[in-house]
């Protein structure tokens, strides 16, 4: 088979952990083939490019083989191709490197600590 569910395909080669996950991601316009939002529905082809909304970054993709059935991830890797700009993901490495690391029983931040960690953030 050459063709597949762009639901069934996501959660297939493990960019989404669950196929309903995938089918709700499909439904709230977070993925693109060929920079066209689809459906749960459509069908995926091998060379087709898909593109995946994680904010804050777009994930993309090339379909380079398609399975049926959940494959291992190392299958998985075969069957896909991820294309997404270096740029991109350096943006989520910020993003993981900025969270605020605090001591174990500190609760949440008073206003003050607040207004101090975003003031540190901007610079």
């Amino acid at each position: 088979m050459d063709e597949i569910r762009i639901d069934k395909y996501l959660w297939t080669v493990r960019i989404y952990k669950t196929r309903s996950l995938a089918t709700e991601e499909c439904k709230k316009g977070r993925v693109l083939i060929n920079n066209c939002e689809v459906k749960p529905s459509r069908i995926v082809k091998i060379n087709e490019r898909i593109d995946v909304k994680c904010p804050p970054i777009i994930r993309s993709f090339i379909v380079t083989g398609i399975s049926q059935n959940r494959v291992s991830a190392s299958i998985a890797r075969t069957l896909v191709e991820e294309i997404t700009p270096q740029s991109e993901l350096d943006k989520l490495k910020m993003m993981s490197n900025t969270f605020e690391k605090r001591d174990r029983g500190a609760g949440r931040p008073t206003k003050k600590e607040r207004r101090l960690i975003e003031k540190f953030r901007e610079l």
